[in-house]
């Protein structure tokens, strides 16, 4: 069945058994997307290792992928618009590509939000870890207790309405926001920016540029999740184009303030060396510089719980692409329903918390350190959600371009941004392929182990569709969230 009929698209059947509901409005749903990034430990922990490539030129880099990725909304909140269904990337690359890439599309979805959700078990253990034992003189527990701790406290957020995730990520939002304020603020009044702004804009022969560009376009995501709440928020038609620009505008401006605050406090032409020789620790040290060891101790607590920030982002995430996949039929049945008192897709966020659960108990009983958990999960994750990305900008170009024969829109919105958006995300895929090693931290067996599985994951979904246009066709209609015509 075609997703659309005489150039009206089709909506997804909207039954109460699986209908999720909420009442977020464009604050609270920018704030959920916003805690996919986790700013504070963004800000501590990603943005020293940026400033080792970029240097200087971190803010001009923030900047000029704060400008890609508005062009990218362009077309993807005009896709939103014309496919009204709640399944995300999984509804609008089946609008554009077809069943089978849709269901591709939502297994790399799927998978990669999950793969990105476990960097936060084992980071939050080590943090809070350390901070029990070397500044509260507490007891040393063991990782995995922390790491299942949180799991436990997500997945129960997660299992009630939206409303309630949306509440504490705004508060933990604020939180952590104000201290980077404060940092900013502190490193510029501490720093000479007198002969100039500080910061360069990149060039294409600069070295180091398309790993720092691979990084920033990654500190990014989670904007392109609002579309899967669209039954969850007031209003979607406007709440959801608001939220995606403001998300990335947000986005952008933080990151690249406090780029520049680390150049103005470091010195724009030490930032780099500097970012070299104490990565680890040096926003904790310039916060004790500039501020104080108590507000280096809040900044430390502050990122406790913006790590529980994130992972809640992201379960909530993950939980909708498995409720969208059961809905359709294409995972077993009882991921998609729905808590008849929260109208949340409760089986699905505690199947995701569920298996972060058992991995961590089996790396804990294989022997992995904790250390080397998150930033393979993290990359391999970041990867599958980049080449979905990739897809749908693609996918959202075709499908406007079939459309014009019938519903010929504004060329800017739905073929020059569209364009520019493949464009773009096709570079940063291609600096992540070429990069990898650096994504994830691993050897190169580990890469080609990732990638392989990510590409399958695509292929996997394709083939899947086919078996189930074959053995069962009632299912293959109803892929990518759409009506069934009586």
């Amino acid at each position: 069945m075609s997703s659309s009929t005489k150039g009206k698209p089709i909506t997804p059947t909207q039954t109460q058994e699986h209908k999720l509901s909420g009442n977020m409005g464009v604050g609270e749903l920018v704030m959920n997307v916003l805690a996919f990034s986790s700013p504070l430990t963004t800000v501590a922990g990603t943005l020293p290792v940026m400033l080792l490539f970029s240097g200087h030129t971190a803010p001009g880099i923030y900047l000029l992928v704060t400008l890609m990725l508005l062009i990218f909304s362009v077309g993807f909140v005009k896709m939103s618009r014309s496919v009204e269904a709640p399944g995300g990337f999984y509804s609008f690359v089946t609008a554009g590509l077809g069943k089978p890439a849709g269901l591709g599309g939502a297994l790399l979805a799927l998978v990669g939000y999950i793969f990105i959700g476990f960097f936060a078990p084992s980071l939050f253990a080590l943090t809070l870890q350390s901070f029990v034992v070397n500044t509260l003189g507490g007891p040393d527990i063991p990782w995995y207790w922390y790491g299942l701790g949180i799991i436990a406290i997500t997945t129960l957020l997660a299992y009630n309405r939206i409303d309630l995730s949306a509440k504490v990520l705004t508060v933990v939002m604020l939180l952590e926001s104000a201290v980077v304020i404060i940092f900013d603020v502190a490193a510029f009044a501490s720093g000479d920016v007198s002969q100039g702004v500080g910061f360069s804009m990149p060039w294409i022969t600069d070295a180091g540029l398309g790993l720092a560009l691979l990084f920033a376009v990654g500190n990014f995501f989670g904007f392109e999740a609002t579309v899967i709440y669209r039954d969850e928020v007031k209003n979607p038609d406007r709440t959801i184009p608001r939220a995606t620009y403001l998300a990335v505008v947000g986005i952008g401006l933080f990151y690249a303030v406090a780029a520049w605050a680390y150049t103005a406090f470091l010195g724009a032409d030490n930032v780099q060396e500097e970012a070299k020789a104490n990565t680890v620790n040096l926003f904790n040290d310039g916060a004790i510089a500039l501020v104080g060891k108590i507000f280096a101790d809040i900044g430390v607590v502050l990122l406790i719980t913006s790590i529980l920030a994130s992972m809640l982002s992201i379960q909530n995430i993950a939980a909708r692409y498995s409720f969208s996949l059961a809905a359709d039929g294409a995972l077993p049945k009882a991921l998609g329903r729905v808590h008849p008192r929260h109208k949340s897709p409760y089986v699905s966020a505690v199947g995701v918390g569920l298996l972060w659960a058992v991995a961590t108990v089996v790396f804990t009983l294989a022997g992995v350190a904790p250390e080397a958990l998150y930033p393979i999960a993290s990359g391999s994750g970041t990867f599958s959600v980049l080449l979905l990305m990739f897809i749908t900008s693609f996918a959202v170009l075709v499908y406007f371009v079939r459309r014009r024969s019938f519903a010929p829109e504004s060329v800017w919105k739905t073929i020059v941004a569209p364009i520019v958006s493949v464009i773009f995300l096709g570079l940063i895929t291609y600096l992540a392929i070429a990069n990898y090693p650096e994504l994830i931290g691993g050897s190169m067996v580990m890469t080609a182990i990732f990638m392989t599985f990510t590409f399958a994951l695509f292929v996997g979904g394709i083939i899947y569709a086919y078996f189930l246009r074959s053995k069962r066709p009632d299912v293959y209609a109803r892929l990518g969230r759409q009506k069934i015509e009586q």
